[in-house]
């Protein structure tokens, strides 16, 4: 695996580039629809190819852990096999899964104690096991297992919890040395940045994760509440110090908006549930704005669900249609408005891109950010 770096924008940091994996080239800057348990709600792997344009998908470690389980994904040939994709495929490691639990779990220096939120059974996560989790689910990129402070967070809190994380890393990367991919490819560790909100903490923790010279790097801890500046601080503040060589994973991230401001720090690579998520609740995010399709408004509104967008969802139906098979309740619905979200998205790094390699990136986003921004 291995990552080119083509070309650097000349008035912001936005970067364009090509990561090669055994399951084929990514090119950045990219974004990754989440698949949580297997699947992208609401989406068939031919539409994730073919109209959303996805050239990589995200999977849930904790919950393909816990269903359908290791035997059944290792018996499978990896998730690969399991659920026909045939492209990249990057797994988060349970870190952030291990955040949002902090009701049922317990977190020491081995490792975490949870609860499954399915059964209420006991599990316990070390850094190996997570390494081990992942080579069997069979995911391209790894992540490596960390902690995921909440916003606020008290400064002693997100120091003892980033150096516990660095410590954590050094486990991980000695398990993958220790153990072999299971399905005879690559597959690359990606070690994450932590910190919460303060400077010198991201500082140290992005000198730390560089010194490992892994192929790839993330940031973590954001996008859990903290105000937009927070997260563009913290962005900018962590580019500037990681390695221009290797891709750069911002976790969570976000708005289409925050996608096009961290692209111009030099972020290559991100995901969010947000796209999926808010179309199954009737919001769409189109290159003229945000639409609610639930409003009346759009009754009698025979249009195309976005005139510019390149998936055929936004050209064969209308938002009137959209908007009846909304109130109406009907499955379909959930289904138009994923894809329609999903391939926006992807829509929206590609364009990105292009304009990084035309030398337009600058004007181009300034004029983008203001029409995203807009309610329609």
């Amino acid at each position: 695996m291995h990552f080119n770096l083509l070309h650097t924008d000349s008035k912001t940091k936005a970067r364009a580039g090509v990561l090669q994996t055994d399951h084929g080239a990514i090119e950045t800057p990219i974004f990754m629809p989440v698949g949580t348990a297997g699947s992208v709600k609401g989406v068939h792997q031919q539409e994730l190819r073919e109209d959303v344009e996805a050239q990589i998908i995200l999977g849930n470690t904790y919950h393909l852990y816990l269903r359908p389980g290791l035997e059944v994904l290792e018996k499978a040939g990896g998730l690969h096999q399991f659920i026909g994709w045939e492209r990249p495929i990057l797994t988060d490691s349970g870190g952030y899964q291990v955040y949002s639990l902090s009701g049922s779990r317990k977190i020491q220096e081995e490792g975490v104690k949870f609860q499954s939120h399915i059964n209420g059974s006991y599990h316990f996560f070390t850094p190996e096991k997570a390494i081990d989790i992942q080579r069997t689910i069979g995911a391209d990129i790894i992540m490596a297992f960390d902690e995921c402070t909440p916003y606020p967070c008290d400064y002693n809190y997100a120091k003892r919890s980033m150096h516990m994380t660095h410590r954590w890393l050094k486990r991980c990367f000695n398990q993958m040395d220790e153990t072999e991919p299971k399905y005879g490819y690559e597959q690359a560790l990606f070690p994450i940045i932590q910190g919460s909100v303060y400077k010198d903490l991201r500082t140290e923790s992005a000198e730390t994760i560089s010194s490992h010279d892994a192929v790839g790097n993330a940031i973590g801890g954001l996008s859990v509440g903290e105000p937009d500046e927070e997260l563009y601080s913290m962005t900018d503040l962590v580019c500037s110090i990681l390695p221009t060589e290797k891709p750069r994973y911002l976790m969570g991230v976000g708005t289409p908006v925050n996608l096009l401001e961290c692209i111009s720090m030099g972020v290559d690579m991100f995901d969010c549930v947000m796209p999926s998520r808010n179309a199954r609740h009737g919001m769409l995010f189109t290159s003229e704005g945000i639409i609610n399709i639930k409003n009346e408004k759009w009754e009698l509104d025979f249009s195309p669900i976005d005139p510019n967008g390149t998936a055929y969802v936004d050209h064969v139906y209308t938002k009137a249609y959209l908007r009846h098979l909304v109130k109406a309740k009907e499955n379909l619905a959930i289904q138009i408005a994923t894809i329609h979200n999903l391939a926006f998205y992807l829509w929206l790094v590609k364009e990105a891109r292009r304009q990084i390699l035309a030398g337009t990136f600058s004007e181009w986003k300034d004029k983008m950010i203001p029409k995203l921004k807009n309610r329609l």
